[in-house]
């Protein structure tokens, strides 16, 4: 394709979009809340219409955590599907491979067991530990570095999702 460029920022934007829709108005309450939860640092979770609290461990976690997962990567999915509208062809193994590498960046990040997960550890190794803690002035360091890291593994989801589209 002679426009790969165009379609890679067309790609990303779509991608950026279906993320922020993904994690911020599919994601549950409950899926956001326990997607962290071990055994070792379990999570309770207060249902908001029966005020019923259960508390969650390791397997709710998981299970918590591929939940939104599947549900943020089928949003980004049903997005994908604007570029036909803009006359551009994705590749479905291309389109496949962003959405796995979406998939499994985004489930890598949002397993944060305290002191275990992905982006906490990456954080303490590179000085950003004090950083990734901060819960204050309005800012949440976590959420910072979580956000930069998706941010940055869309953008190697949309160039992978460029491979051998056309234009119709």
């Amino acid at each position: 394709m002679t426009h790969r460029p165009a379609v890679f920022a067309a790609l990303l934007g779509l991608t950026r979009a279906g993320s922020a829709i993904g994690d911020f108005w599919i994601q549950n309450d409950f899926c956001a809340r326990v997607k962290g939860a071990s055994d070792l640092h379990p999570v309770t979770f207060k249902d908001p219409v029966t005020e019923q609290e259960t508390t969650h461990g390791t397997a709710d976690g998981r299970s918590a955590c591929l939940h939104h997962c599947l549900t943020y990567t089928a949003t980004q999915a049903i997005v994908a599907g604007v570029p036909r509208a803009l006359g551009i062809r994705v590749h479905p193994a291309a389109a496949a491979a962003a959405l796995a590498i979406s998939f499994g960046t985004h489930y890598a990040a949002d397993r944060r067991v305290p002191g275990k997960g992905l982006l906490e550890r990456i954080a303490t190794k590179s000085g950003k530990g004090g950083f990734y803690k901060l819960a204050d002035f309005g800012i949440s360091g976590a959420f910072q570095l979580d956000s930069a890291w998706h941010h940055g593994w869309e953008t190697v989801a949309a160039l992978v999702a460029t491979t051998k589209a056309t234009s119709r």
